[in-house]
């Protein structure tokens, strides 16, 4: 009989863990002036007789440290952002896909956010255009300092193949390009959305074990699951 109690007081001790884990998301200790956001993949069971899918989740991290995702639910990961301390300014980082901008637009005040263009995918990008090396050389010159007219100006005398499409995303993204040797120099703030990208993959050592496939009714209490973990918040 007290063994049968013991084993439901544990089980009961789990559930209420488990609850506790819902909406677990940490608060920063001091200001909030670092935010990265990217998306990972996690796939979904299909209903009866359909294929299972992939889908795209957000991830944000705080400051460097705190990590948070959610699926499907944008408005619940910036509410979480915009209730922490952010100081003015605050500085955004993301790649150039348009859902993490549209994400950065929600967060704290336009006027206080710095939003900044990754430099690794800016970069990335610059390689999908067609040249030798010391034209890629000379670009990456001019846009580590933040001198995006000099690298319209430089691509758009070489005349590659690419060089066009890559000169209007340098356009489309002109606000978001820094002076990256300046703000590296000064320590102003992350260049790189590295740490979220990182954080991604170590979110995806769960959600993507081979042959995984999730509810989409319980994605979302995995992601907060491994965030917790990452946070330091579970000793699991």
């Amino acid at each position: 009989m007290l063994l049968l109690m013991g084993l439901k007081v544990g089980h009961s001790t789990h559930q209420r863990k488990v609850q506790r884990l819902e909406n677990l998301l940490p608060d920063v200790k001091q200001g909030l002036s670092e935010i990265a956001v990217d998306g990972g993949q996690v796939r979904l069971r299909g209903k009866a007789g359909e294929k299972s899918e992939w889908k795209e989740y957000k991830t944000a991290r705080l400051q460097g440290i705190y990590y948070g995702a959610l699926f499907q639910d944008n408005d619940s990961l910036t509410n979480w952002i915009n209730s922490q301390p952010l100081t003015n300014p605050f500085y955004c980082l993301g790649d150039g896909h348009d859902g993490i901008w549209n994400i950065m637009e929600e967060i704290g005040n336009k006027t206080d956010r710095i939003e900044i263009l990754d430099w690794y995918h800016l970069i990335e990008n610059l390689y999908k255009v067609e040249g030798k090396k010391y034209q890629f050389e000379q670009v990456k010159a001019y846009l580590w300092m933040g001198q995006i007219d000099e690298a319209i100006n430089y691509l758009s005398s070489q005349k590659l193949v690419g060089g066009y499409q890559f000169c209007n995303y340098l356009i489309k993204h002109r606000s978001r390009i820094i002076n990256y040797h300046y703000y590296s120099w000064q320590n102003i703030c992350s260049v790189g959305s590295g740490a979220v990208e990182s954080g991604v993959k170590q979110i995806g050592h769960r959600v993507k074990i081979t042959g995984a496939q999730w509810k989409k009714e319980t994605v979302n209490q995995i992601l907060q699951r491994r965030c917790a973990y990452l946070n330091g918040q579970l000793a699991i």
